[in-house]
């Protein structure tokens, strides 16, 4: 008999990859073929976000899951298009897997096994094992594991992973609330609303060709963004959503 909120491990067609996608032409082909090699239980669809390349072309030439969005709605819509259709399927559980490759599939069935323990959410994480590594991508993530310990108690060791693992319930939360985007300072938000998060190590593999969603001429905007959101904005939504469920 299934616990609730528990994912079982006999039943792997209640897990979704969400793969979202935008002008992955070089990528997506590598991402998804690899995917269905080493994880060939579980189901996925990408969800092409408006791309102007070939992204859309290939996944149909390939037979691949699609979701063909028409516009470019960013990495926000386009990932909870994903989490609607999970939703609206009835998936137990679903990940977040990038569509440039850098995320392994190896890591999802050993982050399924975490959630198991009765988490909310799980992180693959690059900088869990005492890394050293001075690159911007660390240092940014550093502080803003700070800001999310200072603002929520917990510790997450790599806030910026993309590779996330949502159960039924936070599911629910991003597909029906417009404002729940696949990003740090909606971890902190869930934190504070009570979410048990934890955390796996992983490595991710180097990406092959084309462009990132977050550029580096972005990644200083952004740190500041998320910084000013987990920091300030977050506690303002908080008293929002309690005088909401007040009401």
């Amino acid at each position: 008999m299934e616990k609730a909120g528990v994912v079982d491990m006999a039943d792997p067609k209640k897990v979704l990859v969400i793969i979202p996608a935008f002008n992955e032409e070089a990528n997506i082909e590598r991402t998804v073929d690899e995917l269905i090699r080493v994880c060939p239980q579980f189901d996925y669809i990408v969800v092409n976000d408006g791309s102007a390349d070939r992204t859309a072309q290939i996944c149909r030439e390939r037979g691949y899951n699609l979701l063909d969005l028409p516009v470019n709605l960013g990495l926000a819509g386009c990932f909870q298009a994903g989490m609607k259709y999970a939703y609206r399927e009835g998936y137990d559980c679903a990940i977040q897997f990038d569509g440039d490759g850098q995320h392994r599939p190896e890591y999802i069935e050993p982050m399924l096994r975490k959630m198991e323990e009765g988490y909310d959410i799980v992180i693959g994480s690059r900088f869990m094992e005492g890394r050293k590594d001075a690159s911007m991508r660390m240092v940014g993530s550093r502080i803003l594991s700070l800001a999310i310990r200072l603002t929520t108690g917990v510790k997450v060791a790599d806030p910026t992973s993309g590779m996330r693992m949502f159960n039924r319930k936070m599911i629910r939360q991003f597909a029906l609330k417009l404002n729940f985007g696949p990003e740090p300072d909606t971890v902190s938000y869930l934190l504070k609303q009570g979410a048990k998060v934890a955390e796996i190590p992983v490595t991710a593999s180097p990406r092959l060709g084309g462009e990132s969603y977050l550029k580096p001429a972005t990644a200083a905007a952004y740190m500041i963004r998320m910084l000013l959101s987990i920091l300030v904005i977050q506690n303002f939504r908080q008293a929002m959503s309690s005088a909401d469920s007040d009401a």
